[in-house]
């Protein structure tokens, strides 16, 4: 299934969820926040989100500076 992620399209596999996702493409994924096509995704309930085709994901890191 396609997916878009942070303005890209993504392939995935069929029942993939946030957690897959995340796993699978962020670098540092205990400091990210997630959001499905436009709300906020609990990072408690990743491994319970399915994604479907067309869902628009943004992944989203905190920066430092000054």
């Amino acid at each position: 299934m396609q997916v878009t992620v942070n303005g890209a399209m993504v392939e995935l596999g069929d029942g993939a969820t946030v957690a897959d996702l995340v796993a699978a493409r962020a670098v540092g994924h205990d400091r990210v926040a997630v959001a499905r096509n436009g709300d906020v995704v609990p990072r408690s309930s990743w491994a319970q989100t399915p994604l479907a085709p067309g869902d628009a994901v943004e992944v989203l890191a905190p920066t430092a500076g000054g």
